[in-house]
């Protein structure tokens, strides 16, 4: 019988469809004999049921007709053989996903047959199985409408009972493989997102609301393996576990973001359940706990990763109540949440923070156990000066009395660079959520309100707010309130000084001071100040009077100090692309900071990147290290002139204020060479009328014979050898050409008829991706200078090819400080500014505040 199958036959007819049910239905036991056909047959058959669908309507009806779903049953009770239960699940989900009838949906999902198949028990160690089945799940949750979920949940006086398509599929919620996770919450969304009231208080009764704290659960593991992650790699810089940092955070954020979906389905009490369980299984026993301050020498992984956790928190699950709580808990004093890191609360029991690479946890804290806990906080005293100093040591406190957010600012005034980023990742991200408590300055439409501060009064000459403002601050201070209230109600904390966020002794200023002393830091890199200075800018006023005059004058200091470096490197390695390097900084940093976003992702924080290379990697006196030094301060002087230009008010221009190219001297030697402006390339012919005849050797032994050349051209110039033409004195043709900056010309002292040079790179090496990785770190072991030895025939010889080298560099050097005459000097750039301000004020249009 079985042979009979093999034969030709039209395949897609209503007769095959009939023959093959009819060869199915005699099936009375599944053995090796026969399997191969049952495994045929059903696979034939979701195929004729799928075209049939689409094309011929009596195909689906003999299908009702003869039930052969319900063969399809009988023969999985009868297989005993792992490949019946695949090829039957294959079956059914491929008719599921492609049946576009919704009267054939209906039929598949009545009678209990899909019910049936979901509870099976089927044989789960087999990894393809599950697969299978997973797979199964998903394609019937694809078609649940308002309609078809009925079919699938029992109910009793109208209460849904039972929904074992739901029950089954958060079973394998947090199985060890990842597809298969994503395929659960696929199934899950699409029951949430039905929106049948009945299923859903069936969702949040009991036991099934266990899912979503369980949910938080998995992810706080997650959050905490991270940790490890980001340890292991503050300890072996080297150890390549970069990779599995990026695989972490992807899934991490996936997570946060599945979190997102299921709340906007708009459940009732779901969100509330998913706050609730964020906050007291991750964020106040773990995340705030390690907000820990720290010597910048000492750092933690664990306050690494709970910046970044945060950021994700408040950029992605975008639940107010979560999101206010969570700002209204950084006016708590950090000891708090040290205490609630150990004890439990309101019946949830917590684990210790994270822990760093160096530290154990304290067992002090680790015994502390609470119904409820009660923290008295000590007023803070006024100062008037925190432009310097942290505020750690204005108050002469401890980091377990210093608030929350008092530790976040401590971070960006002493902090190491990694520590600086996460808390400006932090203050950004609360920013961008429109926080309405009063952590940064609020920013409404008067020009004023840009730096009204957490809390207090300002008075004199630094007065920024007028009455009509006093509502705003009383409904900060009213909302704040409300969720302090919250939290001692629900969570059980409280704090009995409420001084804290109304007294006029706070400080007043604390974001702008924090800010305005980052700019003062010499250790901290130029990407970081590049975020500090997003940041600031959408607190700073439209007008230099409103900016209190001490930032002022802090921040044209840190300018003064800037371009006095950068003035040194036009006597450098690389003053022939200063200007061009300053030039694509400007148009980058004025793009960073007109964003609606911070330059860097709040995931940058954990893969730090050094300031400079080390000197393991980079040899002493490398050009290479040069040219990394110098883009440094070129990013760190762009930001700081780019704020002076925001403190005033004024929109940027496109490109810096640097004064054109001049004109070349008349009997420059550039000049009489004949070069132009494009430089000696091989083959060029040129004039040696000013050459040197010298002798250099590339290869060992093969000594050659050129004529010395030292040309510059504006801010560009050359160190040149030629081969005289015979037949064309005093003409030659150009052989080698390298950069005349950063040559570093020496007379050998035994030999004075040897002249060495140092032959840079052309370009800069760090300026090309392909050189650097995806986290900008070096692929290459280093970057090696070459030499130059040039003999000369005597020693008055030698001595005038040096002298003409460090001539020509003087003259590259003097006009490329003479270009950047209007840039360095602070005065002269506002001034020409301003000019060119009114000049263009027709045309453009008036910067607003993001």
């Amino acid at each position: 019988m079985w042979f009979s199958f093999w034969r030709s036959r039209d395949r897609f007819t209503l007769d095959h469809l009939r023959y093959l049910t009819d060869q199915l239905t005699k099936v009375q036991i599944v053995s090796e004999v026969n399997k191969d056909f049952v495994i045929e047959a059903l696979r034939s058959i979701a195929e004729l049921i799928t075209y049939g669908d689409q094309h011929d309507p009596s195909f689906f009806e003999f299908f009702m007709e003869k039930q052969v779903v319900g063969e399809f049953v009988r023969i999985l009770k009868l297989s005993k053989s792992i490949s019946i239960p695949l090829q039957l699940l294959q079956t059914v989900s491929i008719m599921i996903q492609n049946l576009r009838s919704e009267h054939a949906i209906y039929y598949m999902f009545s009678n209990e047959h899909m019910n049936y198949l979901i509870t099976y028990s089927f044989d789960f160690r087999n990894e393809e199985l599950l697969s299978y089945y997973i797979s199964f799940l998903r394609a019937i949750s694809g078609k649940l409408n308002n309609s078809t979920i009925s079919l699938l949940v029992k109910t009793h006086d109208e209460e849904v009972v039972s929904f074992p398509l739901y029950v089954e599929a958060i079973r394998f919620a947090f199985h060890e493989e990842n597809m298969v996770r994503t395929a659960v919450r696929t199934v899950t969304l699409n029951v949430y997102h039905v929106g049948d009231e009945c299923v859903n208080r069936y969702i949040t009764s009991a036991p099934h609301t266990e899912y979503f704290s369980n949910l938080v659960s998995f992810f706080r593991n997650q959050c905490m393996d991270l940790n490890k992650l980001v340890s292991e790699t503050l300890k072996n810089q080297g150890s390549g576990s970069t990779s599995a940092i990026i695989a972490a955070v992807d899934e991490i954020e996936d997570n946060l973001y599945y979190f997102s979906d299921v709340i906007s389905a708009g459940i009732p009490d779901v969100g509330r359940l998913i706050t609730d369980s964020i906050l007291m299984l991750l964020v106040f026993p773990l995340l705030l706990p390690s907000l820990r301050t720290v010597d910048s020498n000492d750092m933690q992984s664990g306050v690494v990763t709970s910046l970044y956790l945060l950021c994700c928190i408040l950029r992605i699950v975008k639940i107010k109540d979560l999101a206010n709580t969570i700002v209204a808990a950084l006016f708590y004093p950090f000891e708090t949440f040290t205490k609630f890191s150990g004890g439990k609360v309101n019946g949830y029991t917590s684990d210790s923070s994270f822990t760093s690479v160096s530290q154990e946890p304290d067992d002090n804290s680790a015994k502390y156990k609470a119904e409820y806990l009660t923290v008295e906080v000590p007023n803070s005293t006024s100062s008037s000066d925190l432009y310097l100093e942290s505020v750690v040591s204005e108050n002469n406190r401890s980091s377990s009395n210093l608030t929350l957010r008092e530790v976040l600012l401590a971070y960006v005034t002493k902090g190491d660079d990694v520590q600086v980023l996460g808390s400006l990742s932090v203050l950004a991200t609360l920013l961008q959520t429109k926080d309405k408590l009063g952590i940064l300055p609020q920013r409404k439409q008067h020009k004023k309100q840009l730096l009204q501060a957490l809390v207090g009064e300002a008075s004199g000459e630094e007065q920024l707010f007028s009455s009509e403002n006093s509502s705003t601050r009383d409904s900060i201070s009213c909302e704040l309130n409300t969720y302090l209230e919250k939290i001692k109600e629900l969570y059980g904390l409280s704090f009995l000084c409420s001084d804290l966020v109304t007294s006029p002794r706070v400080p007043r200023f604390q974001v702008l001071d924090a800010l305005v002393s980052l700019f003062c830091r010499s250790n901290i890199s130029a990407e970081t100040l590049w975020d500090g200075g997003w940041l600031l800018r959408q607190l700073l006023p439209y007008s230099e009077a409103e900016f209190n005059s001490q930032h002022l004058e802090l921040l044209q200091v840190s300018y003064k100090n800037s371009a006095a470096a950068l003035v040194k490197e036009v006597r450098g390695f690389w003053p022939d692309l200063l200007i061009t390097v300053l030039c694509n900084e400007w148009k980058k940093c004025k793009r960073a900071m007109e964003s609606s976003y911070p330059p860097k992702e709040p995931k940058s924080v954990l893969f730090p990147s050094p300031i400079l290379s080390s000197e393991d990697d980079i040899p002493e006196g490398s050009s290479f290290a040069a040219g990394e030094r110098l883009l440094e301060l070129s990013k760190v002087f762009v930001v700081l002139h780019q704020l002076q230009i925001f403190t005033l008010g004024r929109p940027l221009p496109e490109k810096p204020l640097i004064y054109p190219p001049g004109d070349l001297p008349a009997n420059s030697r550039a000049q009489t060479s004949g070069l132009d402006l494009s430089g000696p390339k091989p083959g060029t012919e040129i004039n040696l009328v000013n050459a040197v005849p010298c002798r250099i050797s590339f290869e060992r032994g093969k000594e050659r014979h050129f004529s010395f050349l030292a040309i510059s051209v504006g801010t560009s110039g050359w160190l040149v050898l030629a081969e005289e033409l015979p037949l064309k004195k005093p003409f030659g043709v150009v052989r080698v050409a390298a950069p005349l900056a950063g040559c570093n010309p020496k007379i050998d002292d035994k030999h004075s008829r040897w002249l060495h040079l140092r032959i840079r790179p052309s370009s800069l090496p760090i300026l090309d991706p392909a050189k650097f990785n995806t986290h900008g770190k070096l692929k290459t072991k280093a970057f090696v200078d070459g030499r130059w030895t040039l003999a000369f025939r005597d020693e008055e010889s030698c001595k005038s090819a040096f002298c003409m080298i460090v001539e020509e560099i003087n003259f590259l050097c003097d006009e490329v400080h003479r270009r950047l005459k209007p840039l360095l000097n602070l005065e002269t750039s506002l001034n020409l500014a301003g000019l060119a301000d009114e000049d263009s004020s027709s045309n453009t249009t008036p910067r607003n505040s993001v």
